[in-house]
């Protein structure tokens, strides 16, 4: 896989208070407003310089793509806040299921907005058990914010 198809999920992971208008508007962009909100991205020279940025208010990693699945049928909304359905992306976009659909976004194929009407952001709730860290620290200095890596498939399970 090439470095431009590579597949990051990042994860806002500290709140709104006293964040640099700067940094908040980066934020914006990647889609990122609120608390415990996340989203698949494709890794891009631009999507990284936005991510190298706001590196101390979001984590991300590479997801899997049965974390995917996981997240499209748990967390994947629809207008209306409905949730999303094999029979809706097999009407609203070329892939037949949101089977289809996960491995196609994992691989770089594909992106959220290949599904018509699909929100490209998922709302998590805080983590089970809490964050194992302390919120100002990077991951590599036992914080939680920062690249995890393969990490970010445990925390985001934890999420749902």
């Amino acid at each position: 896989m090439s470095e431009a198809e590579k597949v990051i999920l990042a994860i806002r992971v500290r709140g709104q208070v006293r964040v640099r208008p700067q940094i908040e508007d980066t934020l914006d962009k990647l889609l990122l407003g609120r608390l415990h909100q996340a989203r698949i991205i494709k890794a891009t020279p631009s999507v990284q310089g936005m991510i190298d940025k706001a590196k101390d208010y979001i984590t991300w990693g590479e997801p899997t793509e049965d974390l995917i699945v996981k997240l499209l049928t748990k967390r994947g909304r629809l207008p209306r806040n409905k949730r999303l359905t094999d029979a809706y992306v097999k009407k609203n976009s070329n892939l037949s299921s949101i089977k289809a659909l996960a491995k196609a976004i994992a691989s770089g194929n594909a992106t959220m907005a290949d599904v018509e009407g699909l929100k490209p952001v998922f709302r998590l709730t805080p983590p089970t058990k809490g964050f194992k860290g302390k919120k100002n620290l990077g991951v590599g200095m036992g914080g939680i914010t920062g690249y995890r890596g393969e990490g970010i498939n445990d925390l985001t399970l934890r999420m749902l």
